[in-house]
């Protein structure tokens, strides 16, 4: 029975002011740290043989701040993008200590939000209407101009979820993965066939940790 653990990253610092990052990186902010504390010791108890992390720094500062509470292992951070980090960022297994191997892409990256990215989500408000910028934050098929809609964002999470995450699975590996909201949402929406007009329940709070069992073919909610 292998298990899958979704880790949304701690609180960012532009969480903290209420501004959209989407693909801007911004690193945690002084509560993520804290919140780090509480999210260890639900790690440390679990045997985690591989995880996978969004690009963005605040999902492998989330990792970092973690494991820091978790002094017998810590992550060693490996790069499936590509470019020099991906093919020289490299090392023969089993001759680096105790690590955990963290795979990092940008395929587990946030929602784009396009023109939105960086703005204050209460000037948005002012600048877009109120109701439209809250179409754009439930509706599952819209996007923000410029940006990913939820479809946009399951065509790039599945793919990689199937090629890489759902392979350990099957292989008996507990895997965690720790990324953005917006694409764990796309993995919850796969892993319990979620319909589109539903999406807009399913919420995953910052620090929040998902956990699955899966017995090779089905896949339980803890």
């Amino acid at each position: 029975m292998a298990k899958l653990f979704l880790q949304r990253h701690l609180k960012s610092q532009w969480n903290k002011l209420d501004i959209w990052a989407g693909w801007c990186d911004n690193p945690l902010s002084d509560v993520g740290k804290e919140q780090a504390k509480d999210i260890a010791p639900l790690i440390a108890k679990e045997k985690i043989d591989v995880a996978y992390s969004g690009a963005l720094i605040r999902a492998t500062e989330t990792l970092l701040r973690i494991y820091d509470y978790i002094p017998e292992r810590y992550p060693l951070f490996r790069y499936l993008t590509e470019g020099r980090m991906k093919d020289w960022a490299n090392f023969i297994d089993g001759k680096a200590g105790n690590y955990l191997p963290v795979y990092v892409t940008e395929a587990l990256n946030e929602r784009y939000y396009g023109e939105l990215q960086g703005m204050n989500k209460a000037e948005a408000k002012i600048k877009y209407g109120e109701d439209q910028v809250k179409e754009w934050r439930t509706s599952y098929t819209s996007a923000p101009p410029g940006g990913e809609a939820g479809p946009d964002i399951y065509k790039r999470v599945i793919p990689f979820y199937q090629k890489y995450i759902e392979k350990d699975l099957k292989e008996g590996k507990n895997v965690l993965v720790c990324a953005s909201h917006h694409s764990l949402r796309a993995i919850v929406k796969h892993i319990e066939n979620i319909p589109d007009e539903e999406m807009i329940n399913v919420e995953l709070g910052f620090g929040s940790l998902t956990t699955y069992e899966f017995d090779g073919k089905l896949f339980t909610k803890q």
